[in-house]
């Protein structure tokens, strides 16, 4: 497995981590098995996998209770990252969405960040959170100002709950000005070879910052991995079926990517591996990527994409991959 330091942290994770919005469960997932999901996570950490990001907007809670348990007797062992900001308990904040049942807010207010904190160490059964990740920058009518954040952030750090501070789904311009106020140590947002719009901006000033990327939806949801045929239809409640965020999902656009992953035959052929590793380790090799993570519903799947980590692409087949990638075009 490769390692590689959380910024200016001093904190060493694995390239390849562990994802846990699918071990929330609920109608968003079609239901998971907390059994597995525990099986999951013995399955990546015994495949060298050292790095879990999981929020309590992940099953309201419930992931950060499965890590836990996972977890017993070899938290020391494991760098885990969670967030703030996802806020259901009352009406503060911003109105974000309605999900599984709850209306949800963004608040980004002290006040709330010190209640999801405590929330968050008591559910991980901890006493402190290595990572600590603004979840998605606040926003009107509730817009708190970015250097009240950081400042409440900066002292939970001062106090020995976290270890580093990062943010996520942040604009350019709001990374900056987070930065601005106190030490970020990453960026989390989605990243794919289907989805390059950080290469623009985010990607290039990380990488000349010193922060740590995490990229997230990098397998596109089991897209990327081959084994979502034309045949597989998701509910309505299930997020892979919302095109706002996943075009590519599309009978008239999967079958387009579907083509391009049966050309990479020669490629997991001469690696021994599958789409899912050959795609991660893709993403992991592009100019400023330092982290992946990647959804584990299952100890196969978790060991599976564990294996990721170990595996180095040659640059030509790196861009041989991308080209195909950009021939795709847009989704319809």
């Amino acid at each position: 497995m490769q390692y590689k330091m959380l910024g200016n942290s001093g904190i060493k994770a694995s390239v390849v981590a562990m994802g846990t919005w699918v071990t929330g469960g609920g109608l968003t997932w079609d239901g998971v098995e907390d059994k597995e999901s525990l099986r999951a996570i013995d399955a990546a950490l015994a495949a060298g996998v050292n790095f879990i990001d999981t929020a309590p907007g992940y099953g309201w809670g419930h992931a950060e209770e499965i890590i836990a348990k996972a977890l017993k007797g070899r938290r020391d062992k494991v760098v885990i990252a969670t967030k703030c900001g996802i806020w259901w308990e009352d009406n503060r904040g911003a109105f974000h969405a309605h999900l599984d049942g709850k209306d949800v807010y963004i608040s980004l207010r002290p006040e709330t960040i010190q209640i999801e904190v405590e929330n968050s160490l008591r559910r991980l059964e901890t006493d402190y959170i290595d990572l600590y990740q603004t979840h998605w920058p606040s926003k009107e009518p509730d817009l708190t100002p970015i250097e009240d954040t950081m400042a409440c952030l900066m002292k939970l750090k001062d106090a020995g709950k976290i270890r580093a501070i990062g943010v996520s789904n942040v604009s350019l311009e709001q990374l900056e000005e987070n930065g601005a106020c106190g030490p970020v140590a990453s960026d989390q947002f989605r990243y794919s070879m289907l989805y390059r719009e950080p290469e623009a901006h985010i990607l290039p000033y990380c990488r000349q910052k010193g922060l740590a990327t995490l990229t997230y939806m990098s397998l596109e949801q089991g897209l990327l991995t081959g084994k979502i045929g034309m045949d597989r239809v998701f509910k309505e409640t299930e997020f892979r079926s919302n095109a706002d965020w996943n075009a590519w999902f599309k009978m008239e656009n999967r079958v387009k990517v579907l083509k391009m992953l049966e050309g990479w035959s020669d490629l997991t052929e001469k690696y021994s591996c599958s789409l899912a590793q050959l795609v991660i380790a893709w993403t992991a090799a592009q100019p400023g990527v330092t982290h992946v993570l990647c959804g584990m519903r299952t100890a196969a799947q978790a060991a599976d994409n564990a294996a990721a980590g170990f595996l180095h692409l040659d640059e030509a087949e790196v861009a041989r991959m991308r080209a195909d990638a950009i021939a795709l075009g847009d989704p319809e």
